[in-house]
């Protein structure tokens, strides 16, 4: 299919089922720069809200890849706003929330949440059937040690607006935070998000740890002892707390051309290899084709905590090389 910068998937998601992406934004795009980013340093940190893709193109893919599934007889649970950067930095975002509302698909969006501040961002998120904030810390040094936000971002004006999308969101609100060992994970640092998170409060709060090579090697996974530990804090003031550290399987889903699958997939979401070979198996193909990808410099191998994950080379990925 053409349409390989603006949809994705579906793939299996941790959180919502059978999720087809949408990449509203191009690589790497973003407010912030994580240490834990899958997708790499951001080369040049963004606030100001612009036009990227035309919407109608994405729209146009969107219906496109939601037919052919459709007639493929593939599932789908959600249309999910997960691009290579942060999406409430795209315009156009709320009108194709709106226009895509008509497939009768519930649609997600997943936010660092630093845009929130912004009156015309919240109404338009607003629109969204389930929405998630990222929330790492609460502290003034964790947060720019862990997101490495612009310079004109500030940590209470994202707070408040995210207080005041809470209080006023008719759709499902979820939290996710990313615990980095030795950053993060401290009983002060947890006890202070707990605590913040409770004002919301979300229907659920995830916990989760860099299972993905991440931007920065120093960046490991908290010990078991400390992710119990965040749990047991959270769980103390929150309704409902899940923890995201497992293997998302490899259900993945094939349009039909295998390079083209690995190539859409692997630019927001990096495949582990037992999901490259159920994608193989899929279409019938050899490794050959990943063996091709990777010699053409299309594709990367990586390994982390133990696994090879592959993922579509991007500029900033050079230096995961």
């Amino acid at each position: 299919m053409a349409n390989l910068p603006y949809v994705f998937g579906p793939v299996p998601s941790r959180r919502l089922g059978r999720s087809l992406g949408i990449n509203n934004i191009p690589p790497k795009t973003c407010t912030y720069s994580c240490v834990y980013c899958q997708l790499g340093r951001t080369p040049q940190l963004e606030v100001e809200r612009r036009a990227f893709y035309d919407p109608e193109a994405v729209i146009r893919a969107v219906r496109a890849w939601v037919s052919q599934l459709r007639e493929q007889g593939e599932g789908i649970d959600y249309l999910t706003f997960v691009p290579d950067g942060e999406p409430t930095l795209d315009l156009s975002l709320g009108q194709m929330i709106q226009d895509l509302k008509g497939l009768g698909i519930p649609i997600a969006v997943i936010t660092n949440a630093s845009l929130l501040a912004r009156e015309d961002v919240r109404e338009e998120l607003a629109q969204a059937d389930w929405v998630s904030l990222k929330l790492d810390a609460v502290s003034e040094h964790t947060w720019r040690w862990i997101n490495r936000p612009h310079k004109d971002l500030r940590l209470e004006q994202i707070k408040e607006g995210m207080l005041k999308f809470a209080f006023t969101f008719p759709g499902r609100l979820a939290t996710e935070t990313m615990l980095v060992a030795g950053a993060n994970d401290g009983a002060e640092e947890l006890k202070a998000i707990a605590e913040f998170l409770e004002r919301l409060p979300p229907d659920v709060a995830y916990l989760a740890v860099p299972t993905r090579p991440p931007a920065e090697p120093w960046v490991k996974p908290p010990h078991e002892e400390a992710v119990a530990q965040a749990y047991a804090v959270f769980s103390e003031r929150l309704p409902r707390v899940e923890l995201l550290i497992g293997y998302e399987g490899d259900a993945f889903s094939s349009t039909g051309d295998v390079a083209v699958d690995l190539l859409s997939i692997t630019a927001v979401h990096p495949l582990r290899r037992e999901a490259v070979e159920e994608l193989l198996a899929k279409n019938n193909a050899s490794w050959s084709v990943v063996q091709r990808l990777l010699d053409a410099g299309e594709l990367v191998e990586l390994d982390y905590q133990g696994n090879k994950f592959y993922m579509r080379s991007l500029p900033s990925r050079k230096r995961l090389r």
